[in-house]
């Protein structure tokens, strides 16, 4: 059974920082892109960052990011635990959306988690 399972939203003052964390299970994490995705009230899903699939002996991944976050904001994947995480720092009220949690590989399998509410507001 596919599980993508997001934690570590919540409530954050303009220019906080939070961490939001996917566990996967039930496929081979490291046969998958992992992507962080947001929706905020009335607007489409928006992709955030990605991180690529490892590479083998080194374990580097290719990382990208929407511009809007460049900077503030930093994917990271744990093949060992079979997480990624997003480092958001500098918040802004914009970032405030449900973050989404993605896996996809190269034959568009596609998995989605439930969901995280990140609002940045005093």
């Amino acid at each position: 059974q596919v599980q993508l399972v997001e934690s570590g939203g919540g409530l954050v003052q303009p220019g906080g920082s939070l961490t939001l964390s996917c566990a996967a299970s039930g496929f081979t994490f490291v046969r998958y892109v992992m992507s962080w995705y947001r929706q905020a009230l009335g607007k489409e899903r928006e992709l955030v960052a990605t991180i690529g699939t490892p590479a083998p002996y080194t374990n580097y991944a290719i990382t990208n990011y929407a511009d809007s976050v460049k900077g503030r904001f930093t994917i990271s994947r744990d093949n060992a635990k079979n997480t990624v995480s997003l480092q958001m720092n500098s918040l802004k009220p914009d970032d405030t959306a449900v973050y989404y949690c993605n896996a996809q590989n190269d034959v568009h399998n596609v998995f989605w988690g439930q969901g995280t509410q990140v609002t940045v507001s005093s």
